[in-house]
């Protein structure tokens, strides 16, 4: 299986999975634990998951700088550590200090997805572990194969009912083993790091350093990019798996153990997603792949509080899953084609720097608003906005094509 991809790349693809499955649980249950034990309001959640977000930032920025100066698999594995402090710091205490400072240092994704300065540096390693026809295979696998374990992650979060069940834990007690699970999956992507090759590392056909600085034609490109990911950051910070979860719980007191059920089918349906992204890909371009699947999946994201019933309202969320993320592979593998390979790193870091700093300041805003608006307010401006995002994208690189695309109209 996977014959085409070298060893490095299935490790990448393994530790993606090993991550994934942590956030999948941790997207469903943050929220919910902040709010129901820690007794914080809307607008603290929305702080704490900003925290969260505005660490992968910070993080994303110094590997851009520094990982191929130190080293990329030395820097994966010091990130896998702050994760597993992060976790062990939420097992431990209760304290609001700490508990944001955990925030801060862990890649808690509130998103459900990889959203901290893990994603950047594989991405740049990724491209090297295969030829270029299969790129954009390499991404829809790595991304299939997160949004699968990130499934299961969700599925998993109804382990809170057994632990209080079966093992006669506390309810809170419950969830804070989960975040004792958490820090194992990051000491085992850890391990996984410690087992990649040298060729992980810069390429020896490539110069000795990264770029420090893109091409004039790169920069353009990449500034341009870097500021719409932005927008599209920012507007889904509004709308994280976390509040989304949240917002179901609130508005029809739907359990635990039925978040967890509607999660995993979600996620399911995104995975489906990735490939139908290639293959669609192939006959459109990246770009209109990106722009013509997302428009859809935000008119269904504005119709979930728009509906009248629970089920309805469920049915709309499912169906913008299953078509939200096929910009994601298409995303990124645009990203690093349209640049030299010695400025991937460099495109992917600032792409993704732009994408984290953006949605870091979102979520505080979407607890505002949640609190003093409208419990429903963030879909309807996180639709809006992704909308323009789409729109911005479409007219912006249309004609930007990455060198397999050269001979479409």
């Amino acid at each position: 299986m996977l014959e085409w991809l070298a060893r490095d790349g299935k490790l990448l693809l393994t530790t993606r999975a090993v991550r994934s499955f942590g956030y999948g649980f941790l997207s469903v249950i943050l929220a919910i634990y902040l709010g129901d034990f820690l007794n914080f309001d809307d607008v603290l959640i929305g702080v704490v998951l900003s925290a969260t977000l505005l660490g992968g930032a910070s993080f994303t920025i110094f590997c851009s700088l520094y990982a191929d100066r130190i080293g990329r698999r030395k820097m994966l594995i010091f990130l896998s550590l702050l994760m597993a402090s992060s976790g062990v710091l939420f097992f431990l205490t209760e304290n609001r200090a700490i508990i944001l400072f955990a925030a801060v240092i862990g890649t808690l994704s509130p998103t459900g997805g990889e959203v901290g300065s893990f994603l950047p540096m594989e991405q740049t390693i990724l491209p090297q572990t295969c030829s270029e026809e299969k790129r954009n295979s390499v991404f829809a696998a790595y991304n299939m194969v997160g949004t699968l374990a990130a499934a299961a992650g969700a599925l998993f979060s109804g382990m809170i009912a057994v632990f209080q069940s079966g093992f006669v834990l506390g309810e809170a007690e419950s969830y804070r083993v989960m975040f004792l699970i958490y820090s194992f999956l990051a000491i085992t992507a850890g391990c996984l790091y410690l087992a990649m090759s040298s060729r992980s590392e810069l390429t020896k056909a490539q110069p000795q350093g990264p770029k420090k600085r893109l091409s004039p034609e790169s920069r353009t490109i990449v500034t341009k990019l870097s500021i719409l990911f932005g927008v599209d950051a920012f507007a889904g910070g509004f709308v994280l798996q976390s509040i989304i979860a949240y917002w179901f719980h609130t508005t029809y007191g739907v359990p635990l153990e039925q978040l967890a059920i509607i999660f995993f089918v979600a996620n399911v349906l995104s995975t489906i997603s990735f490939y139908a992204a290639v293959e669609l890909a192939k006959r459109i371009g990246l770009i209109r792949t990106m722009v013509f699947t997302h428009i859809p999946s935000n008119i269904l994201l504005i119709l979930v509080p728009i509906a009248p019933t629970f089920i309805l309202s469920m049915a709309f969320f499912l169906g913008r899953q299953a078509i939200s993320q096929m910009d994601v592979p298409t995303r990124q593998s645009y990203t690093v084609a349209v640049v030299a390979p010695e400025e991937r790193i460099i495109a992917a870091g600032t792409a993704g720097i732009a994408r984290n700093v953006a949605q870091a300041t979102s979520p505080s805003l979407s607890g505002y608003a949640m609190q003093f608006v409208s419990l429903s307010s963030p879909f309807f401006i996180g639709g809006s906005l992704k909308i323009l995002y789409d729109i911005a994208v479409y007219f912006n690189f249309r004609k930007i094509r990455p060198p397999e695309e050269a001979h479409m109209k």
